[in-house]
């Protein structure tokens, strides 16, 4: 069962903690998540190998309704899913094998994507900030412990003047 969100920081309203036990309620936190999300968003994602971030995408992906099966586009670097309806393109990038900065993530024209589409970058702290100053970025820990294999606590900020007025506790609900 997922943890109702907290607020991270009782001085930041646009940051919230989450905990997820399974990797179907990760499913659907990205399910959620793409509620709030609209053409022109980026979303960062870190955490380690294995922590659940393209489990993540894929419920956005779903949750935007877009063709194709979401998976780690890694070996491609990016891979666009088009809508099935009249929403945004999902934009899926994994930025683990770039080196750095903006100058690599160039080839992919992410820029030009980015008014257009929602564009979810895994690995992309350091690299990607430039593309806007308004962002949600998601944080993933995998808890520690014999029990805890399936445990994921989840910091999701809102940067910028977007995030604002979102309301991000509504993610564990």
């Amino acid at each position: 069962m997922e943890a109702p969100a907290a607020p991270h920081n009782p001085a930041d309203p646009h940051s919230v903690e989450l905990t997820v036990n399974a990797p179907e309620q990760m499913r659907e936190l990205g399910h959620r998540l793409a509620k709030l999300l609209r053409a022109g968003d980026l979303v960062m994602l870190s955490g380690e190998l294995g922590a659940g971030k393209t489990t993540l995408t894929r419920g956005l992906g779903e949750g935007l309704g877009v063709r194709g099966a979401v998976t780690s586009p890694t070996f491609v670097i990016a891979r666009v899913h088009p809508s099935l309806g009249d929403g945004p393109p999902l934009v899926h990038v994994d930025a683990y094998r770039l080196g750095g900065g903006l100058d690599e993530m160039e080839d992919l024209d992410l820029d030009v994507s980015l008014p257009d589409s929602v564009v979810v970058v895994e690995w992309g702290e350091g690299k990607v900030e430039e593309l806007t100053d308004e962002r949600l970025q998601v944080r993933i820990h995998r808890a520690v412990g014999d029990t805890a294999d399936e445990v994921r606590h989840l910091t999701v900020t809102g940067i910028g003047g977007r995030w604002a007025a979102v309301d991000l506790t509504v993610l564990g609900a």
